[in-house]
């Protein structure tokens, strides 16, 4: 199973995705979308490749908090995956995500908000934030992460240069 995971697309109304999320995307079984998606027509545009999990960020209005929670737990093949955007204030954006799952048993933490790329360990929890394939900030780099899952679950993430 191929999973797609974005994060911080903070679209106005016109979606306009980077080619090398398209070409990700139409080969997804699933696509996650960490929060701050701004609007709901990106959640229209996705769903057109594959089936879409999701939750709301800071930026997110009552359009996408009606369509999505501010943080879920998905068991995809045997894998417990927690999913929140990581806003709030005091502390890190790391620590307040671990907090969020800290009574829960999952697996990998997927969160957004600092539009930083990381792909590490707390304990025995991976935590996963795919950055931002349309906002980089002061990243080299755009970028979205695949997680692939079959017997063992591997994350990885694509960079690519441009938003076209």
């Amino acid at each position: 199973m191929k999973i797609v995971v974005i994060a911080d697309t903070h679209f106005k109304k016109e979606v306009k995705l980077p080619q090398p999320l398209i070409n990700a995307l139409q080969k997804a079984d699933l696509i996650i979308h960490a929060g701050d998606w701004k609007t709901p027509a990106l959640y229209e545009e996705l769903k057109q490749y594959a089936p879409v999990e999701g939750v709301y960020g800071n930026i997110d209005e009552e359009d996408i908090q009606a369509l999505f929670p501010d943080k879920q737990v998905l068991d995809i093949k045997g894998h417990t995956i927690g999913l929140v955007h990581g806003h709030g204030e005091k502390k890190t954006t790391e620590k307040r995500v671990v907090e969020a799952f800290q009574d829960e048993a999952v697996d990998l933490i997927i969160f957004g908000h600092s539009h930083l790329p990381l792909l590490r360990f707390v304990g025995k929890r991976l935590l996963f934030n795919p950055g931002s394939p349309t906002d980089k900030r002061r990243m080299p780099y755009y970028s979205f992460g695949v997680l692939t899952i079959d017997e063992e679950l591997t994350a990885s993430h694509h960079f690519f240069p441009s938003k076209k």
